[in-house]
């Protein structure tokens, strides 16, 4: 069975991973399933997964959020200040709140959860309703970056932190697509869990390698990765799932 014969076969549950500023790759390769109308019932995601996921669900169209990405400058978002991370992030909310087309969980079009972590239990905490923009902001908070924000009585940071691969929210029994972001960051051990693409009978995974790494100093990368995350796709959705219901391969 190819994985576009998998997609396409039952309402499936698409989880995004984090993966530092790899919201430009989530983006390519969710407008090569948007263009081959294999749609996600439900939506998760930690981190830079969680905003594409959030602007998904919340009603833009890959066409839109590409535009969006593309014309995103550092400035756009940057607003050192004091505090317990360099960016003080209401530049990054007033952002959000201009793009965004709904402003709670209960609008969007389709099922939403967001993963984010908090300090002080030093547990995920899970985000499924309710206001929005406070919402990815804390799953997208990426330590020392940004400073965490404080949330229905939580203190939160970057959902990646605990659950990198968004599976919180996910019961058992949901079909689960999963875009697993390839970390390459030097401080992570090989053996971390992070790296590792969690084992479900009913998850199916996509691991592109070698993937443009794009940051803050970084985002000229940014539409080069969206279209060799497209590419690699559309080449990955004629492939076979393999016995490990993995389809991996090299961009």
């Amino acid at each position: 069975m190819t994985l576009k014969d998998w997609l396409a076969s039952e309402p499936f549950t698409l989880t995004l991973s984090s993966g530092f500023f790899s919201f430009f790759a989530h983006t390519g390769m969710l407008a090569a399933l948007e263009e081959e109308r294999l749609l996600p019932k439900k939506l998760t995601g930690s981190s830079a997964g969680a905003l594409v996921a959030s602007c998904w669900a919340a009603g833009l169209d890959t066409p839109e959020l590409k535009k969006i990405l593309f014309e995103l400058k550092r400035q756009d978002f940057w607003d050192p200040g004091f505090g317990w991370g360099l960016l003080k992030g209401d530049k990054f909310r007033r952002m959000l709140g201009e793009i965004l087309p709904v402003k709670s969980f209960e609008e969007c079009r389709t099922e939403l959860s967001l993963s984010a972590y908090d300090i002080q239990s030093k547990s995920t905490v899970i985000i499924n309703s309710g206001e929005l923009i406070s919402a990815i902001y804390a799953s997208c908070a990426i330590p020392v970056l940004f400073q965490p924000i404080h949330y229905n009585g939580y203190r939160l940071l970057d959902g990646g932190i605990k659950d990198r691969p968004a599976l919180a929210d996910v019961r058992h029994d949901e079909r689960v697509f999963y875009h697993h972001i390839v970390s390459v960051s030097p401080w992570r051990k090989k053996e971390s869990k992070a790296l590792q693409i969690p084992q479900r009978s009913n998850l199916v995974s996509l691991q592109l390698f070698d993937l443009p790494r794009c940051g803050p100093t970084k985002l000229e990368k940014g539409p080069e990765a969206y279209l060799v995350a497209y590419n690699a796709t559309k080449r990955a959705l004629r492939r076979n799932i393999g016995s490990d219901h993995k389809v991996a391969l090299a961009v």
